[in-house]
Formats: structure tokens, C-alpha cells, sequence
């Protein structure tokens, strides 16, 4: 599929077990799972970060001065896909993924896993900005990461509520 280049700035992202591998397997599996056809040297960037650095990214893309637990940056216009050669970047922060995992009972391999699921989706031309859009975003999430044995992440959330 898509290359993915996985940068760590965050040196605590050693602690999540396998953290590139999953990077890797879910963005494929996302990509996978929306059908989207892209060439073999399309690449997504993946910025492992800290909640400092998603925080001044939030503050400057979105206006909202507070951490976030993953953005997206589409490079591509979702029907320029399949010729695109840069997907986009997504950037996920550290301690906002591991007190979100802690805090829904999930491990962090498997919270980083469906973040970047989500992340992907953004890049591919998924949105959640309505209620039509969000439920279908959620639906195909939930079919992809069940692809690779992970729990219905939005079941989990609203056990945990």
C-alpha cells in the first residue's frame, strides 16, 4: 500500500509496545478498509509527539489552545488519491493517548491503532462534522479495527461513561 514515515519526538513513545508496527499495520489496514487505491510510493508521514507540540498545532491549524489526542493533514484532495504521491501527515500525542487509554480500559497499542485509523480516514476524505458523517466514520473505524482484533473503540468509550 502507501508507505508510512513514522518520526518519534516524544522519546516516551519507547514505553508503547510496538508503537511503529502498529503505526504501520493500521494505516494500511485503513487504507485497506476505505478502499481507497493509491500508488505503491504514496506516502503518509506520522509525527509521534508529545500533548506541548499537538497543542501549538491545534492552536495554529484549528484556533483551540489545548491538546488533542490526533490531527490530520490531508495533502491530497480525496479525488486526486490515486495519484498522489503525499497522502498527508498525522500527528498523535503521547500523554493525551496514554490517559485516554488508561482512563477507557484500553491498552495504548491498540488506542494508537485506532487514532491512526482515524487519522487516515481524515486523509482519505472522511469527516465527522455531522451526525450522518461521524456514525459513518465511527461504522468503518469499528469494521477496520475489528480486521485486526481490536475492540469496537466506541463501545469501550461509552462504557467507560
Amino acid at each position: 500500500m502507501a508507505r508510512v514515515a513514522i518520526a518519534r519526538e516524544a522519546p516516551g513513545w519507547r514505553a508503547v509496545a510496538r508503537a511503529e508496527a502498529v503505526v504501520r499495520t493500521a494505516a494500511d489496514a485503513a487504507l485497506k478498509g476505505a478502499g481507497v487505491a493509491v500508488r505503491r510510493d504514496a506516502e503518509i508521514s506520522v509525527l509521534l509527539t508529545d500533548d506541548a507540540a499537538i497543542r501549538d498545532l491545534n492552536l495554529r491549524w484549528r484556533g483551540k489552545d489545548k491538546a488533542t489526542n490526533v490531527l490530520s493533514f490531508p495533502a491530497a484532495a480525496p479525488a486526486d488519491l490515486a495519484a498522489a504521491r503525499a497522502l498527508g501527515d498525522i500527528v498523535v500525542a503521547l500523554e493525551t493517548v496514554l490517559a485516554e487509554a488508561r482512563d477507557e480500559g484500553k491498552t495504548p497499542a491498540d488506542h494508537l491503532a485506532h487514532l491512526i485509523v482515524h487519522g487516515v480516514l481524515h486523509l482519505v476524505g472522511y469527516d465527522h462534522e455531522d451526525d450522518d458523517e461521524a456514525n459513518e466514520m465511527e461504522a468503518l473505524e469499528t469494521r477496520i479495527l475489528a480486521d485486526l482484533s481490536i475492540a469496537d473503540p466506541y463501545a469501550v468509550g461509552e462504557a467507560a461513561s
